[in-house]
């Protein structure tokens, strides 16, 4: 994965049509200002639900979290999706899903995307590649908002925590390991983020690269100090995900 490939389009990746509105700590995210989250959406009876994010980045592989991913489940896919209560984007059958015992799945999409101002690339930052303490991304997903779940895009801007500072013994302890990365904690952690969703931090030149997928995220550390939102670092699995996806 090459941070800024175009895959033979004009743009790159990590750029959005629809700039997100950042001015608020945590809100519903503008209209398909993130062009890579995607819905990952399980069948019960004739209707799917949205029960995980995920994140476009390639035209044929979305990254998302493992536990999300159950073999006995059907899923699809949803691109280019704001308001979860209207009919909107395209939807995709999964043709093949790799997990790694760490929780960090890749699923492949039946056909490769077509892009639109609505659809686009996330990037991946460098192997290894660490977040600075206290340095601001934002978490987006349809998690929860005040308690209840939401119909649009929700967002959140929220502080990367070292690990030195998360795996301490009244923080996450030795439940967090070095291929996490922990966000918040203080006063606010990402309710409104989801298992699977990306947690977006602007690099240098711009772009828009994926720091994170979503591990621990739900009622239990929803706004607790000192319980900060866990994401499965991506920089620790940058091998793996070139491996799975020149081999499939």
């Amino acid at each position: 994965f090459i941070k800024t490939k175009t895959y033979g389009f004009e743009f790159s990746c990590g750029e959005a049509v629809y700039k997100p509105d950042l001015n608020g700590n945590y809100d519903i995210a503008a209209p398909f200002s993130w062009p890579w989250q995607v819905s990952l959406q399980s069948k019960s009876g004739i209707a799917f639900s949205h029960i995980c994010g995920g994140t476009l980045i390639t035209p044929l592989w979305i990254l998302t979290a493992g536990k999300c991913i159950n073999y006995n489940t059907k899923y699809r896919i949803v691109l280019g999706k704001y308001d979860l209560t209207f009919t909107e984007g395209s939807e995709q059958n999964l043709s093949h899903v790799v997990l790694h015992r760490f929780d960090i799945a890749l699923v492949k999409l039946s056909w490769p995307v077509v892009f639109t101002d609505k659809v686009r690339l996330g990037c991946l930052p460098g192997p290894g590649e660490a977040l600075p303490h206290n340095y601001t991304c934002v978490v987006t997903g349809w998690g929860k908002l005040n308690g209840t779940k939401p119909r649009k895009l929700l967002q959140s801007l929220l502080p990367a925590i070292d690990y030195e500072t998360c795996s301490r013994a009244d923080w996450w302890g030795t439940t967090v390991v070095d291929s996490m990365v922990c966000v918040g904690g203080f006063e606010k952690t990402a309710c409104e983020g989801d298992p699977g969703g990306p947690l977006n931090c602007i690099g240098i030149d711009g772009r828009w690269y994926i720091h994170g997928v979503g591990s621990f995220i739900g009622p239990v550390n929803c706004d607790v100090p000192g319980k900060p939102t866990v994401y499965t670092r991506v920089s620790a699995f940058n091998n793996w995900l070139n491996e799975v996806s020149i081999s499939i």
